[in-house]
């Protein structure tokens, strides 16, 4: 007995081995890159996990997200009402804080924003592929990867996600060993970090390096945020809205945020087109006469059709009726945060970068009604389905909005992409590695995704007959993805000669540039060869 115990024992060591054995096998030692300089994630609204705390016995429930009880348990812990005194929007349950989880530094609350999801998970993905992509270029969680996840009902400029906010750089920057960080911002998470370079900007200049941001509003989000007043938004479409948050409840929340008050569009934009508020619009004049119209209101008459279709919206919390109408406080206090980002700064040695989403239709106004069925009365636009006027951008934020951010940028580059999807974009994820110099290829262009590689150069000068002649030959390789090369070189990816005559009296110039068919590589050689003619100077 006592030999079958040995044995056993010692069957059990050499399956414990070769279990070792095969993790080890199966999950390599991440590569880590000591080299690389500390990178921080912020999300844009509704980017964060949020949990409410119980204040009686500190106990904590995720609230968003989520799918089981979600509209009911987004109603009782994160509806709330604005403090004007404070600036904060506070819930309506006097015993409910809304915390943002802090584990995996940061990170647990900007990755998956339903980590218990299993079907359809990747629908509640936010920062997660971005992660996991800057996790293979070497980048370490807790050592060179951060997250900073906020309460989004609040303002962009709310002192406590301010205070937070330093805290976190500070804290940044010495796990990283004093290193100056990269902070790389989606969405209204631009507009947080530009509030926070404007109040602190002797904190953001002793720990930030670089500064890039994605799918920004930096001049608002005209065409959505006018409907989200008037009707509410919709996070997900289709059947699944039934498992989640109506479209209701989450109008009920907006009403009273003041970060989406800071997404409305600036007045002092220089836009192309003004963003307009239209209504097929039903009256009887002088005569008692019924006549339709339609009616274009700029972005500021625009707030008086809020608070006329807004007068009478309440909701009962606790069995008692809140009203809840267009909120003039929170404008106001939206207006000096518009007007604090206007003034914004880079400071010195801070270096900006863009990234903007195109090619899809955005909204950019909205209309209500139709001449066959107008508008009789304003309050009857909480119930209207709005209809897009749309321009070029992500299908959240137009190009215009998200381009003109103020600032003295290194570049800005322009993505086809979705809004939320351009985080997964590996267009995006190239930028990212380029200018982070995760992998930095002094040859790329990250405006059109493709490397040009000098390989050969080659340059020749000499006299004839009292003419300079000088040869040029140059050779190239260019480096891309087969719909990214199109762009490159202007057309299929086929071979292509063509030649430049250019001349006067005493000069005259040759060029002729000849681009190979692809290779097996998914190269394209490229030669360029030049002759120039002069007359000689003694």
């Amino acid at each position: 007995m006592v030999m079958m115990a040995g044995v056993g024992m010692l069957l059990e060591e050499i399956v414990q081995s070769v279990e070792l054995w095969l993790k080890l096998i199966g999950k390599p030692e991440p590569y880590v890159d000591p080299n690389l300089d500390p990178v921080l994630l912020v999300p844009g609204i509704a980017g964060s996990i949020l949990h409410a705390v119980n204040t009686d016995d500190d106990k904590q429930e995720r609230v968003w997200v989520r799918i089981l009880g979600a509209d009911y348990k987004f109603r009782t812990r994160l509806w709330s009402r604005f403090d004007p005194s404070t600036g904060k929007s506070v819930s309506l349950d006097p015993n409910t804080n809304i915390k943002v989880p802090e584990d995996r530094n940061g990170l647990y609350a900007i990755d998956i924003l339903d980590p218990e999801m299993v079907v359809g998970r990747e629908g509640v993905y936010y920062f997660h592929d971005m992660i996991v992509e800057m996790t293979k270029w070497g980048y370490q969680e807790g050592k060179t990867l951060f997250g900073f996840g906020y309460d989004f009902r609040q303002s962009n400029r709310f002192p406590e996600t301010m205070e937070r906010l330093a805290k976190r750089l500070e804290e940044v920057f010495t796990a990283s060993g004093g290193k100056k960080i990269n902070i790389i911002s989606h969405s209204m998470g631009g507009l947080l970090v530009k509030c926070f370079m404007c109040l602190h900007s002797d904190v953001f200049e002793k720990y930030v390096k670089n500064w890039i941001a994605i799918a920004a509003p930096f001049q608002g989000a005209p065409g959505y945020i006018t409907s989200t007043f008037l009707n509410g938004v919709s996070f997900v479409e289709g059947w699944q809205q039934n498992f989640f948050i109506s479209k209701w409840s989450m109008h009920q929340l907006l009403i009273e945020c003041p970060s989406i008050y800071e997404l409305m569009p600036h007045l002092d934009c220089d836009w192309q087109k003004p963003p307009c508020l239209e209504i097929w619009r039903q009256r009887n004049d002088s005569n008692g006469d019924s006549n339709i119209i339609l009616e274009t209101h700029c972005s500021e008459e625009s707030i008086s059709i809020y608070e006329e279709a807004l007068a009478s919206n309440t909701v009962n919390y606790g069995g008692v009726d809140i009203p809840l109408p267009f909120n003039l406080e929170i404008l106001k206090w939206a207006n000096e945060t518009r007007k604090l980002m206007s003034s914004a700064k880079l400071p010195d040695g801070v270096r900006f970068y863009n990234i903007y989403g195109t090619s899809l239709e955005t909204p950019h106004s909205v209309c209500y009604g139709s001449k066959e069925a107008p508008v009789t009365d304003l309050q009857q636009l909480r119930y209207c389905e709005a209809n897009y006027i749309c321009v070029d951008g992500d299908g959240t934020v137009p190009v215009e909005s998200s381009m003109a951010d103020g600032l003295n940028a290194e570049a800005r580059v322009g993505v086809p992409g979705e809004h939320r999807g351009i985080l997964n974009d590996r267009h995006v994820f190239r930028i990212l590695k380029h200018w982070l110099k995760a992998e930095f290829d002094p040859f790329y262009n990250p405006i059109n995704d493709y490397v040009i590689l000098p390989t050969a150069f080659e340059i020749e000068k000499h006299k004839e007959k009292g003419l300079q002649v000088t040869s040029i030959k140059e050779e190239w390789e260019i480096v891309a993805d087969e719909d990214n090369l199109e762009n490159a070189i202007g057309g299929k990816p086929l071979s292509v000669s063509s030649s430049i005559c250019v001349s006067n009296d005493r000069e005259e110039a040759h060029a002729t540039v000849i681009v190979h068919p692809l290779n097996e590589e998914g190269k394209h050689h490229v030669e360029l060869n030049a002759l120039s003619i002069a007359a000689a100077t003694t």
